[in-house]
């Protein structure tokens, strides 16, 4: 019953770290405290020359979806990750302990654009 969409820029060699229990606005400017994660959707900039990289928070990372927080995955330019947990329990956000997804520039010497989408409760 919770949505968060948005397209991003990440600065060369820079990150993006998106709070997922207290800090991203709705459509509507309301806070959202997601606790269960059921997709997320990350679609990365066919304009750009680096991979855009999702996963790898060092602190309070996110990583119900991943074995560990140094796991991470490459998009590439033009390229698209989904992952979707659709049953009941969906991927858990406990907040101010494992509620940062990570978002990188996987390079040097330009900035990359993405869009994400995240649906859960």
């Amino acid at each position: 019953n919770k949505l968060f969409t948005d397209t991003r820029t990440i600065a060369a060699s820079g990150t993006d770290s998106l709070d997922l229990n207290g800090v991203l606005l709705d459509a509507f400017g309301a806070t959202l405290n997601f606790t269960k994660i059921r997709a997320i959707i990350v679609a990365a900039d066919a304009g750009n020359t680096n991979d855009v990289v999702v996963g790898g928070a060092a602190s309070n990372g996110f990583v119900s979806w991943v074995g560990a927080a140094t796991d991470k995955v490459k998009v590439k330019p033009g390229g698209l990750f989904m992952m979707v947990a659709p049953d009941v329990n969906g991927l858990a956000v406990t907040a101010a302990t494992a509620d940062i997804l990570q978002v990188a520039n996987g390079g040097a010497g330009s900035s990359v654009n993405y869009t994400i989408t995240v649906i859960g409760s």
